[in-house]
């Protein structure tokens, strides 16, 4: 028997599976876009970081006369952020003129970007990934 001073209290099933139904539909399109962006953010990052290293190489040759072949060489290292995400290395040319190539090969999370994969630039400012996609570098 029911108390006729007091309303019910609580939510019924119906009004929870609803909220349910409801949180779920919000997660389903808000976390592969949330993890799209963390990649782009991430790739970004690397790329301004590929950048600085480009602009220490030619500082290097200034001095040196040579690239170095090493992010040592430079007195750079990865970031820490990215130290997990990306392998950096930096490979002087063979023969004359001098040249180099600066590589970031994803591992860890950023594997999951295979729009452009791996990312390239080169002492003559070519910009390039092994992935499909068109815009890797903007």
């Amino acid at each position: 028997m029911r108390c006729r001073g007091r309303p019910p209290h609580g939510f019924t099933l119906i009004e929870v599976m609803i909220t349910v139904a409801v949180i779920a539909i919000l997660a389903a399109v808000a976390i592969p876009n949330y993890s799209r962006y963390v990649l782009r953010s991430n790739r970004a990052a690397i790329e301004s970081f590929m950048l600085e290293v480009a602009g220490a190489q030619e500082r290097f040759l200034v001095d040196n006369r040579a690239y170095a072949a090493s992010l040592g060489a430079l007195g750079m290292s990865v970031p820490a952020g990215l130290a997990t995400r990306y392998d950096v290395t930096v490979t002087p040319g063979a023969a004359p003129p001098p040249r180099y190539s600066i590589v970031a090969t994803p591992r860890g999370s950023q594997l999951g970007d295979t729009d452009c994969g791996t990312l390239t630039l080169t002492s003559a400012g070519a910009k390039s990934a092994s992935g499909a996609g068109t815009d890797c570098w903007n």
